[in-house]
Protein backbone atom coordinates (compact mmCIF):
# COMPACT_ATOMS: atom_id res chain seq x y z
CA UNK A 1 0.00 0.00 0.00
CA UNK A 2 1.39 3.55 -0.96
CA UNK A 3 2.62 5.53 1.66
CA UNK A 4 0.57 8.77 2.57
CA UNK A 5 2.19 11.71 1.58
CA UNK A 6 3.12 13.81 4.22
CA UNK A 7 2.25 17.58 4.11
CA UNK A 8 3.29 20.97 5.78
CA UNK A 9 2.49 21.79 8.69
CA UNK A 10 2.40 24.68 10.45
CA UNK A 11 1.64 23.55 13.79
CA UNK A 12 4.68 20.78 13.16
CA UNK A 13 6.97 23.67 12.23
CA UNK A 14 6.17 25.86 14.99
CA UNK A 15 6.67 23.26 17.46
CA UNK A 16 10.08 22.49 15.97
CA UNK A 17 11.02 26.42 16.16
CA UNK A 18 9.96 26.61 19.84
CA UNK A 19 11.83 23.38 20.87
CA UNK A 20 15.29 24.63 19.33
CA UNK A 21 18.32 24.60 21.88
CA UNK A 22 19.69 28.11 22.76
CA UNK A 23 23.00 28.50 20.89
CA UNK A 24 21.20 27.66 17.81
CA UNK A 25 18.84 29.93 17.82
CA UNK A 26 21.51 32.28 18.92
CA UNK A 27 23.43 31.73 15.52
CA UNK A 28 20.27 32.06 13.25
CA UNK A 29 19.29 35.38 15.39
CA UNK A 30 23.38 37.11 14.70
CA UNK A 31 23.36 35.54 10.96
CA UNK A 32 20.10 37.63 10.49
CA UNK A 33 21.17 40.35 12.33
CA UNK A 34 24.79 40.27 10.34
CA UNK A 35 22.15 40.49 6.94
CA UNK A 36 20.36 43.82 8.31
CA UNK A 37 23.67 45.14 8.68
CA UNK A 38 25.12 44.46 5.45
CA UNK A 39 22.62 46.16 3.82
CA UNK A 40 23.29 49.66 1.87
CA UNK A 41 24.08 52.82 3.78
CA UNK A 42 24.16 50.65 7.57
CA UNK A 43 28.11 48.70 7.54
CA UNK A 44 30.24 47.20 5.06
CA UNK A 45 30.37 44.18 7.13
CA UNK A 46 31.34 41.89 4.78
CA UNK A 47 34.79 43.57 4.26
CA UNK A 48 34.75 43.89 8.01
CA UNK A 49 34.20 39.67 8.77
CA UNK A 50 34.99 38.19 5.65
CA UNK A 51 37.77 35.26 5.49
CA UNK A 52 40.53 37.58 3.24
CA UNK A 53 43.66 35.85 3.13
CA UNK A 54 46.28 38.18 3.08
CA UNK A 55 44.39 40.46 5.55
CA UNK A 56 44.28 37.86 8.24
CA UNK A 57 47.03 38.35 11.16
CA UNK A 58 47.49 38.86 15.07
CA UNK A 59 45.51 42.21 14.98
CA UNK A 60 42.75 40.90 12.47
CA UNK A 61 42.43 37.17 14.04
CA UNK A 62 38.73 37.24 14.53
CA UNK A 63 38.17 36.60 10.86
CA UNK A 64 39.05 33.43 11.37
CA UNK A 65 35.79 33.15 13.77
CA UNK A 66 33.53 35.87 12.21
CA UNK A 67 33.28 34.76 8.41
CA UNK A 68 30.49 32.18 9.10
CA UNK A 69 28.11 34.68 10.34
CA UNK A 70 28.51 37.31 7.27
CA UNK A 71 26.64 36.05 4.13
CA UNK A 72 26.62 38.02 0.31
CA UNK A 73 22.60 38.40 0.01
CA UNK A 74 19.61 37.55 1.11
CA UNK A 75 19.23 34.39 0.20
CA UNK A 76 22.99 32.99 0.86
CA UNK A 77 21.90 33.85 4.56
CA UNK A 78 18.50 32.14 4.09
CA UNK A 79 19.72 28.97 2.11
CA UNK A 80 22.19 28.36 4.71
CA UNK A 81 20.08 29.12 7.83
CA UNK A 82 18.25 26.64 6.71
CA UNK A 83 20.32 24.16 6.22
CA UNK A 84 22.40 24.80 9.26
CA UNK A 85 19.33 24.69 11.60
CA UNK A 86 18.84 20.98 11.57
CA UNK A 87 22.33 20.07 12.47
CA UNK A 88 23.68 22.37 14.54
CA UNK A 89 20.28 21.62 16.47
CA UNK A 90 21.37 17.96 16.67
CA UNK A 91 24.65 18.74 17.86
CA UNK A 92 23.90 21.06 20.57
CA UNK A 93 21.50 18.91 21.77
CA UNK A 94 23.98 15.86 22.25
CA UNK A 95 27.37 18.26 23.09
CA UNK A 96 25.32 20.65 25.37
CA UNK A 97 25.46 24.24 24.79
CA UNK A 98 28.80 25.06 26.56
CA UNK A 99 30.41 22.75 24.17
CA UNK A 100 28.90 23.80 20.92
CA UNK A 101 29.08 27.74 22.27
CA UNK A 102 33.56 26.81 22.42
CA UNK A 103 33.96 24.64 19.90
CA UNK A 104 32.11 26.42 16.78
CA UNK A 105 34.21 29.72 18.44
CA UNK A 106 36.92 28.15 18.52
CA UNK A 107 38.65 24.84 17.28
CA UNK A 108 36.28 23.72 14.75
CA UNK A 109 35.69 27.21 13.02
CA UNK A 110 39.63 28.12 12.98
CA UNK A 111 41.08 25.40 12.15
CA UNK A 112 39.48 25.06 8.83
CA UNK A 113 39.72 28.71 8.39
CA UNK A 114 43.33 28.56 8.97
CA UNK A 115 44.00 25.24 6.67
CA UNK A 116 41.70 27.41 4.08
CA UNK A 117 44.17 30.15 4.36
CA UNK A 118 47.46 28.11 4.02
CA UNK A 119 46.11 26.22 1.05
CA UNK A 120 44.74 29.45 -0.70
CA UNK A 121 47.63 31.66 0.03
CA UNK A 122 50.93 28.74 0.50
CA UNK A 123 49.63 26.47 -2.73
CA UNK A 124 47.31 28.34 -5.13
CA UNK A 125 49.03 31.37 -4.41
CA UNK A 126 45.44 33.41 -4.36
CA UNK A 127 43.24 35.61 -2.25
CA UNK A 128 40.10 34.65 -2.81
CA UNK A 129 37.65 35.95 0.51
CA UNK A 130 34.73 33.77 1.28
CA UNK A 131 31.72 33.82 3.87
CA UNK A 132 28.98 31.81 4.64
CA UNK A 133 27.60 29.04 7.16
CA UNK A 134 28.16 26.80 4.53
CA UNK A 135 31.49 25.69 6.22
CA UNK A 136 29.83 24.86 9.42
CA UNK A 137 27.22 22.84 7.34
CA UNK A 138 29.87 20.41 5.33
CA UNK A 139 31.51 20.16 8.80
CA UNK A 140 28.65 18.73 10.71
CA UNK A 141 28.05 16.82 7.46
CA UNK A 142 30.89 15.41 8.11
CA UNK A 143 30.62 14.25 11.17
CA UNK A 144 27.12 12.51 10.55
CA UNK A 145 28.92 10.98 7.51
CA UNK A 146 31.39 9.49 9.79
CA UNK A 147 28.59 8.53 12.04
CA UNK A 148 25.95 6.65 9.17
CA UNK A 149 29.37 4.95 7.89
CA UNK A 150 29.94 3.09 11.75
CA UNK A 151 26.46 1.92 11.44
CA UNK A 152 25.80 1.75 8.08
CA UNK A 153 29.25 1.65 6.04
CA UNK A 154 27.60 1.43 2.38
CA UNK A 155 24.72 2.01 0.10
CA UNK A 156 23.96 0.54 -3.28
CA UNK A 157 22.99 2.31 -6.37
CA UNK A 158 22.41 -0.32 -9.34
CA UNK A 159 25.38 -2.14 -9.05
CA UNK A 160 27.73 0.03 -7.40
CA UNK A 161 28.40 -0.17 -3.40
CA UNK A 162 29.30 3.69 -2.27
CA UNK A 163 30.74 4.19 1.15
CA UNK A 164 28.24 5.85 3.00
CA UNK A 165 31.19 9.13 4.17
CA UNK A 166 31.41 10.45 0.47
CA UNK A 167 28.15 11.31 0.56
CA UNK A 168 29.06 14.82 1.67
CA UNK A 169 31.71 15.21 -1.09
CA UNK A 170 29.14 14.33 -3.54
CA UNK A 171 26.95 17.16 -2.52
CA UNK A 172 30.07 18.99 -2.21
CA UNK A 173 30.39 18.40 -6.21
CA UNK A 174 26.74 19.30 -6.79
CA UNK A 175 26.52 22.15 -5.10
CA UNK A 176 29.48 23.47 -6.86
CA UNK A 177 27.95 22.77 -10.00
CA UNK A 178 25.24 23.78 -9.84
CA UNK A 179 25.58 27.55 -7.80
CA UNK A 180 28.07 29.60 -9.11
CA UNK A 181 30.53 31.74 -6.80
CA UNK A 182 30.87 29.39 -4.44
CA UNK A 183 34.15 28.03 -2.61
CA UNK A 184 34.94 24.07 -3.44
CA UNK A 185 38.41 24.61 -1.00
CA UNK A 186 36.07 26.07 1.76
CA UNK A 187 33.68 23.59 1.53
CA UNK A 188 36.21 20.55 1.78
CA UNK A 189 38.65 22.37 4.53
CA UNK A 190 35.02 22.28 6.60
CA UNK A 191 34.06 19.14 5.88
CA UNK A 192 38.05 17.31 6.45
CA UNK A 193 38.14 18.76 9.70
CA UNK A 194 34.40 17.10 10.05
CA UNK A 195 35.67 13.77 9.08
CA UNK A 196 38.24 14.31 11.62
CA UNK A 197 36.15 15.47 14.43
CA UNK A 198 33.97 12.51 13.77
CA UNK A 199 36.67 10.02 14.05
CA UNK A 200 37.67 11.66 17.50
CA UNK A 201 40.93 13.20 16.87
CA UNK A 202 39.74 16.36 17.99
CA UNK A 203 38.14 15.55 21.02
CA UNK A 204 40.75 16.64 23.10
CA UNK A 205 40.28 20.24 22.21
CA UNK A 206 36.62 20.17 23.63
CA UNK A 207 36.03 21.75 27.55
CA UNK A 208 36.61 19.27 29.92
CA UNK A 209 33.46 18.24 31.77
CA UNK A 210 34.09 19.11 35.26
CA UNK A 211 34.64 22.75 34.68
CA UNK A 212 31.28 22.81 32.19
CA UNK A 213 29.59 21.39 35.81
CA UNK A 214 31.59 24.04 37.98
CA UNK A 215 30.59 26.70 35.08
CA UNK A 216 26.52 25.80 34.64
CA UNK A 217 26.92 25.45 38.63
CA UNK A 218 28.29 28.23 39.44
CA UNK A 219 26.13 30.60 37.49
CA UNK A 220 22.93 28.49 37.50
CA UNK A 221 23.09 28.62 33.56
CA UNK A 222 20.01 25.88 33.58
CA UNK A 223 17.42 28.36 35.00
CA UNK A 224 18.87 31.55 34.35
CA UNK A 225 18.64 30.59 30.07
CA UNK A 226 16.02 29.37 28.60
CA UNK A 227 16.42 26.70 26.12
CA UNK A 228 20.24 25.59 27.54
CA UNK A 229 21.31 22.44 27.16
CA UNK A 230 23.49 21.03 30.14
CA UNK A 231 26.10 19.04 29.51
CA UNK A 232 24.17 16.39 31.78
CA UNK A 233 21.38 16.85 29.57
CA UNK A 234 23.34 15.78 26.33
CA UNK A 235 21.52 12.69 24.50
CA UNK A 236 24.21 10.21 23.43
CA UNK A 237 27.33 11.91 25.16
CA UNK A 238 29.87 14.43 23.85
CA UNK A 239 31.29 12.51 20.48
CA UNK A 240 28.13 10.72 19.19
CA UNK A 241 26.51 7.65 19.18
CA UNK A 242 29.07 4.31 19.91
CA UNK A 243 28.77 2.23 17.01
CA UNK A 244 26.67 -1.20 16.88
CA UNK A 245 28.48 -4.58 16.73
CA UNK A 246 25.65 -6.62 17.31
CA UNK A 247 22.45 -5.30 15.96
CA UNK A 248 19.32 -7.05 16.62
CA UNK A 249 17.56 -7.97 13.84
CA UNK A 250 14.46 -6.10 12.67
CA UNK A 251 16.11 -2.81 14.03
CA UNK A 252 17.33 0.27 11.96
CA UNK A 253 19.56 2.86 13.00
CA UNK A 254 18.25 6.42 12.09
CA UNK A 255 20.10 7.08 10.94
CA UNK A 256 26.20 24.99 2.69
CA UNK A 257 32.55 31.16 1.59
CA UNK A 258 32.55 35.59 -1.15
CA UNK A 259 36.03 37.06 -2.49
CA UNK A 260 36.22 38.12 -6.05
CA UNK A 261 32.77 37.45 -4.58
CA UNK A 262 33.19 33.46 -3.81
CA UNK A 263 30.86 32.19 -1.22
CA UNK A 264 30.43 29.13 1.27
CA UNK A 265 27.22 27.98 -0.52
CA UNK A 266 24.42 28.83 -2.62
Amino acid sequence: MPGVPQRFSSARARSYVLRLPLFTRLIIVVIVFFWILSLPNFWDIKKWGALIPDQVSITAAYRLSTFPLVHLNCIHAFLNAVALTPLMERFENEHGTLTTLTLFFGPLTSIPAVLYVIIERGVLRGNTEVMGASMWVFLLLGTEAIRTYRSNPHFVIGTYCIPTWTTPLLLIIVVAALMPNTSLLGHLSGLGVGYIFGLGYLKLLAPPEWALRWIETRLNLLAVLPHYVSVDQKTYGRFGVLPLTNARAGTTVATELVGSTQRLGP
